[in-house]
């Protein structure tokens, strides 16, 4: 079932993560429950003549590093199908839009971002006995990358 974390101004300026923390401590114990299945819904005030996306606006990004360096295995609790990880890694990674072809990452920053989340995700997971290979390598072909088994292998 979605979970829905609401975010509002005074917790993006205050860098508070009360809104998720209940996910966070319970995401061990809970895994399957929480697994792929957080999204957030920010609500800020904007001036409608802004046109920067959320992950453009520096106090939302500041946020989510925040949140990344709390807990940066959070991307196994992001529901990938409707977009919320490509919008975690916007938030994290340099990027440009494109009115056509939508967002642009950084290549070699997007590389970096994803072979540090397997690291990361890989030790989280094997810390809770939780199977994860399968989960990773789905969570890298998000992004466009086929991970070979030898690559977690050479992480153990």
């Amino acid at each position: 079932m979605t979970q829905i974390v609401e975010l509002n101004a005074s917790h993006i300026e205050t860098l508070e993560l009360q809104p998720i923390r209940k996910f966070i401590d319970a995401a061990p114990g809970d895994f399957g429950t929480y697994e792929q299945q957080l999204q957030f819904n920010i609500d800020i005030p904007r001036d409608p003549s802004d046109p920067r996306e959320l992950s453009e606006l520096p106090e939302i990004r500041l946020w989510f590093l925040r949140l990344d360096a709390t807990c940066p295995w959070l991307p196994l609790l992001l529901d990938w199908q409707t977009g919320e990880a490509a919008r975690h890694a916007a938030m994290l990674v340099p990027h440009q839009f494109n009115r056509n072809e939508g967002i642009q990452f950084n290549p070699e920053a997007l590389e970096i971002y994803v072979m540090g989340k397997l690291m990361v995700m890989a030790d989280w997971l094997k810390q809770h006995n939780i199977a994860g290979n399968a989960r990773l390598k789905s969570f890298a072909q998000l992004f466009g990358y086929d991970i070979d088994d030898s690559f977690f292998e050479l992480i153990g």
